[in-house]
């Protein structure tokens, strides 16, 4: 890949880039650093990365900084956190909803999480979504369908604590 080709990738892929992240993590910061040593990293690598194939090897490059630096820090937690909502919670505007859409989207195990950000909030591909994670199409979309499962379960038991 040459340096215009680099300028154009990370151009047309940053706020994608930072968007996923930002959906993942949870914290601008933390995002902002992945997203930054994506770029550094397929600076380092430009001449193993094939220009159209530099998009999926950035979001495949970040989505596994993701996972090792949530497991790292600890902030990917599986427990059912939806439970410490509390039946006081009567109106809900459109902010509020979203906070809850976000947590139960939180709590998804990571692979689930990354299909339906990429999917549902991204607009990417089953076949994109599988060269970025390193999965079939049937994977893809079998994550997909248990992750919406589980945010519908989680939501579910929102709508009855109201």
């Amino acid at each position: 890949m040459k340096r215009s080709e680099y300028n154009i990738v990370v151009r047309e892929q940053s706020n994608n880039l930072y968007g996923y992240a930002i959906r993942f993590l949870r914290n601008e910061e933390d995002a902002k650093d992945i997203v930054q040593d994506v770029f550094e990293k397929l600076w380092l690598n430009k001449k193993k990365v094939e220009f159209g194939k530099a998009k999926s090897w950035m979001f495949t490059t970040a989505h596994n900084a993701m996972i090792n630096f949530a497991t790292r820090k600890g902030r990917i937690k599986l427990s059912d956190e939806m439970g410490k909502y509390d039946s006081s919670f009567t109106k809900v505007s459109a902010f509020e909803s979203n906070q809850v859409v976000d947590r139960a989207v939180a709590i998804l195990p990571p692979v689930q999480k990354s299909v339906i950000l990429l999917r549902d909030l991204q607009g990417y591909s089953y076949k994109d979504i599988g060269e970025i994670l390193e999965l079939n199409d049937s994977q893809v979309k079998v994550y997909l369908f248990r992750a919406r499962k589980k945010i519908k379960n989680q939501l579910k038991g929102m709508v009855e604590l109201v």
